[in-house]
């Protein structure tokens, strides 16, 4: 496959992070990980946060944290990364799957409280928000449901960095803990890692103990001494990941920036050219993680001549009750999720970060009008 000349994602590394990473490499007095969380917390305005290898380490903490056992019942969007899912069933737990609104391909809020209205049971521990691109939903109502129905709100929020709701940045809203994720579907970074931010006390204390094995030492004795008083696992960050991701903080806000002019220019050239439909431009704190269009017909084709023109382009995401072992293991039908089959079949992620040049951008739309021209 040759080479494309607009990829979907590509990473650019400042001089801050090689500063960082060189700080790590040269031993310096200087513990990354540390400043990173303490950096993180206050770019989210959260209380705690807990650097994680990965944001499914993130995940699968935050279902730890909240003793997520065999037989519980956890809800999120069936347009969702399968790492949501995947989590739950890892503590033999069940995903329920909810369909998702036409416009933001978010959860359907209104299909959710009916669930929750519905199923009112003790096995029923939490609801996992994705904000996808960084759009959330209605936040407010969400953790009023939480209120009524006596559940925990886990929000994923790996397109979200940076992005607010109400002018709050999202991690600081009100879910009872938020997951990050610095390398995401799609969008590799050179890096991986995760973030898990709490206000609450009890959650943060939990979650740190079992990121270490649930190995708790005595300050006094011996480094080597140590007790283990649960079962843990390893989610430790690596201080070199932890160097260059302290940048990414630093730069982020700048980025969305950039980010929203991209999908200014995109919205300006594509609206009206047949066969797509662009997103909504109203949401003033859209952070434009992603840029998401809908192809009328034949998306799989419009996306090969576009990577045959040079272009990358992204999915986001194949709904979840499509993938074989969800499907089977609770015999879901094609038709269960009317609205995310149909999205499904049409969206399309189109290439938008902060590296892009002007240049990049018009290409990727005279190449969507070139190949738009010749659909029927």
């Amino acid at each position: 496959m040759k080479e494309l000349k607009v990829p979907f994602n590509r990473y650019e590394s400042s001089r801050e992070a090689h500063s960082n990473v060189s700080d790590a490499l040269d031993g310096e007095d200087i513990s990354q990980v540390e400043e990173l969380e303490s950096e993180f917390s206050e770019y989210v305005g959260a209380k705690y946060a807990l650097a994680t290898s990965h944001g499914t380490s993130a995940l699968h903490l935050a279902m730890l944290a909240l003793d997520l056992k065999r037989g519980d019942k956890v809800v999120c969007s069936v347009n969702a990364h399968p790492n949501l899912p995947e989590v739950v069933r890892h503590f033999d737990a069940e995903p329920v799957f909810i369909d998702i609104d036409a416009d933001t391909y978010n959860i359907n809020l209104d299909k959710l409280e009916d669930y929750l209205k519905e199923n009112k049971s003790k096995k029923l521990k939490a609801v996992i928000i994705t904000h996808l691109g960084g759009v959330s939903v209605d936040l407010e109502r969400v953790y009023k449901m939480a209120t009524t129905y006596k559940i925990k709100i886990v929000e994923d929020a790996s397109t979200a960095l940076g992005a607010t709701y109400k002018g709050e940045k999202i991690g600081s809203t009100g879910a009872d803990i938020v997951c990050f994720n610095f390398s995401t579907h799609l969008k590799k970074n050179i890096c991986n890692g995760g973030m898990l931010v709490t206000d609450d006390d009890e959650i943060m204390e939990r979650a740190r103990l079992l990121a270490n094995h649930a190995m708790v030492k005595d300050e006094e004795s011996l480094d080597y001494i140590y007790d283990v008083v649960d079962i843990g696992n390893d989610y430790s960050l690596s201080e070199l990941n932890a160097a260059y991701i302290r940048s990414i903080i630093t730069e982020q806000d700048a980025n969305i920036a950039r980010q929203k002019e991209i999908a200014t220019l995109y919205s300006k050239e594509l609206d009206g050219v047949e066969h797509i439909s662009i997103p909504d431009m109203s949401n003033d704190e859209n952070p434009f993680s992603l840029y998401i269009i809908k192809v009328d017909k034949n998306r799989d084709s419009f996306a090969l001549e576009l990577r045959d023109a040079g272009v990358g382009t992204g999915l986001h995401y194949i709904p979840l009750h499509l993938l074989s072992y969800y499907k089977s293991k609770y015999g879901l039908r094609v038709n269960d999720f009317p609205v995310a089959l149909r999205s499904y079949q049409q969206i399309l992620s189109l290439p938008i970060y902060a590296n892009m040049s002007d240049a990049d951008v018009k290409f990727v739309i005279n190449s969507i009008k070139k190949i738009a021209k010749t659909r029927v």
